[in-house]
């Protein structure tokens, strides 16, 4: 039997006075059109943290040290194309204001509260901010059968 592959990504939480930032997706191979978090794949030779930390200053502009995020959830799903281990931070520390340093692949930045969140994200990403409401679920599944 064969080893699969996976894919591992970095997301980020960014919280300010009870709202979270999302990003609207364009340009992308999948969700375009849709609201997601600050996000990307993990690089070769990088860690998930430095990952996030990277993916914070390409996409938002925001300064963050590795110690001010917090593993709140992964998400281990089948996509379609390939094995996906996505890897949530919460964050509430920063540097600098968010502006969209991506504009080909987003076309908007805005803060949601957080009672309002799950009815803006991607569908795929409703279950992981449910997950991080129920206390000790740090770990949830999608597509498998």
């Amino acid at each position: 039997m064969a080893r699969h592959q996976s894919v591992a990504a970095a997301y980020i939480i960014f919280e300010k006075a009870g709202e979270y930032l999302l990003s609207r997706r364009q340009n992308t191979e999948r969700f375009n059109g849709e609201f997601s978090l600050p996000a990307g794949h993990v690089d070769s030779g990088e860690s998930v943290v430095l990952g996030a930390v990277r993916e914070a200053k390409e996409e938002v502009g925001l300064v963050v040290k590795p110690e001010d995020l917090k593993l709140v959830h992964i998400l281990d799903r089948n996509a379609p194309d390939f094995h996906r281990l996505d890897f949530f931070f919460h964050c509430t520390e920063w540097e600098g204001e968010a502006v969209n340093c991506e504009p080909e692949k987003c076309s908007e930045l805005k803060w949601v509260s957080k009672a309002e969140v799950k009815n803006e994200v991607a569908e795929y990403l409703k279950q992981v901010f449910e997950k991080i409401e129920e206390p000790g679920t740090f770990y949830s599944e999608q597509d498998w059968s």
